[in-house]
């Protein structure tokens, strides 16, 4: 065991029935409500499934980005909105890992791909002013953690400082939805 995970996994342990939980997950969001879906696939985990420990960050893995794919876009859509979340952290809100915007051609991202120096992409800032794929590190000894890619197709080019921030503008503009989410046990 590395000795961050020895350190924290007693916290993850005292903390192992406290969790975010998915009533404040984007999923739930009106502002991204709609009746369209996308389906959103990765070659690396199955629906559900665990994440391989290569997309994974800190002292689990190197932070490679997943790759991921979806049916076409309706008609209409301008930008991509990709929100990686973690609903199990022992926090009030669920955990956003990263929050990117692009263009819908093509219809997948290549695996490492997801670098905050890509210039296909967006991003807005998330915990601590991170911007680019932070993957999934659970706390030590927490737990199963569910993380989400969350994927919406918009009919506008959007602008914020944050998410949370956006949320309002983009009422009305989301054409279409996917989820595709994975575990990794903490």
């Amino acid at each position: 065991m590395k000795l961050l995970a020895l350190l924290l996994t007693p916290l993850g342990l005292l903390l192992r029935r406290k969790r975010a939980g998915s009533a404040h997950s984007i999923r739930n969001a009106p502002e991204l409500a709609t009746s369209t879906s996308l389906e959103l696939t990765s070659p690396s985990f199955a629906p559900g499934g665990t994440i391989p420990l290569r997309h994974a960050t800190m002292d689990l893995g190197p932070n490679i980005s997943p790759a991921l794919a979806w049916s076409d876009p309706p008609a209409g859509t301008t930008r991509m909105l990709l929100v990686l979340e973690d609903t199990d952290v022992p926090i009030a809100r669920p955990a956003r890992h990263m929050v990117a915007f692009f263009g819908p051609e093509p219809a997948h991202i290549g695996e490492g791909d997801l670098t905050a120096d890509n210039p296909r992409f967006t991003y807005l800032p998330v915990h601590r002013g991170r911007t680019g794929y932070q993957g999934p590190r659970p706390l030590p000894g927490h737990g199963v953690h569910h993380y989400t890619f969350h994927l919406y197709a918009l009919d506008t080019e959007p602008a914020g400082t944050g998410l949370d921030d956006l949320l309002p503008r983009l009422a009305g503009h989301v054409l279409a939805s996917g989820h595709l989410e994975g575990t990794l046990r903490g």
